[in-house]
């Protein structure tokens, strides 16, 4: 590991299939950082494993083992600090976030979800965009705030919702979209080209629009192409 690059922090409560992504992302130099650490609130989650077979230190606070949310996240803060960690990457982390915590860390905490941003924040996005009949998904990387799912949208990626689609089928063809965009958006803001100030999301300086950057729109070499 180069003591020289920025450090990530990963926190997954699951599979851990964008955990997955940004090993190869940063092994392969899509993303210049390394994993400092990958973080799980849940023992059991599958992307502990992952971690481990790629030589990655992992840390599982059992979120069941503390009195409140309060408790918990000010032990996430201790460990990351701990970590000397420089950026956040939640994937699939499937806690809320105290506002405390997510100000300590404002501007180098990101999360991807599973909708075009603004639209349909929170659960069963597929789903709720399959019964109100719109004709595309997709997904989006933000900076989190203390508003759910509501922090600046950084990129997002659009996919055609098919006629026969459920939200199953959706979400399985939205998935490596999202493992293409999310070391896209986290590479441009380790390059300082994307960052968070006053609560609004800029890129070269210029602010970004409120569904953020349409990742089919980038150049190939911000893309990751």
């Amino acid at each position: 590991m180069n003591e020289l690059r920025p450090r990530l922090a990963v926190l997954i409560s699951g599979r851990g299939s964008n955990l997955q992504a940004f090993i190869q992302a940063c092994q392969g130099g899509q993303v210049s950082a390394d994993i400092g650490v990958v973080i799980s609130n849940r023992p059991n989650a599958g992307g502990l494993q992952t971690a481990a077979q790629a030589g990655l230190e992992t840390l599982v606070l059992d979120h069941k083992r503390f009195p409140s949310r309060e408790a918990f996240d000010a032990e996430l803060a201790r460990a990351l600090h701990s970590a000397k960690i420089d950026l956040i990457i939640l994937a699939g982390f499937m806690r809320i976030l105290t506002a405390d915590f997510v100000n300590q860390f404002q501007g180098r905490l990101v999360n991807i979800h599973p909708s075009l941003l603004p639209k349909y924040p929170g659960l069963n996005t597929h789903d709720r965009a399959i019964d109100n009949g719109d004709s595309v998904a997709g997904a989006t990387v933000h900076y989190v705030t203390p508003d759910l799912d509501g922090g600046p949208p950084i990129v997002h990626v659009k996919c055609p919702i098919r006629p026969d689609d459920t939200g199953a089928s959706l979400a399985a063809r939205l998935l490596p979209m999202e493992h293409m965009i999310y070391p896209a958006a986290v590479q441009l803001h380790l390059t300082k080209r994307v960052y968070l100030a006053g609560g609004h999301a800029y890129f070269d300086g210029k602010p970004l629009p409120p569904d953020g950057i349409d990742w089919a729109a980038l150049p190939a070499q911000d893309a990751h192409l």
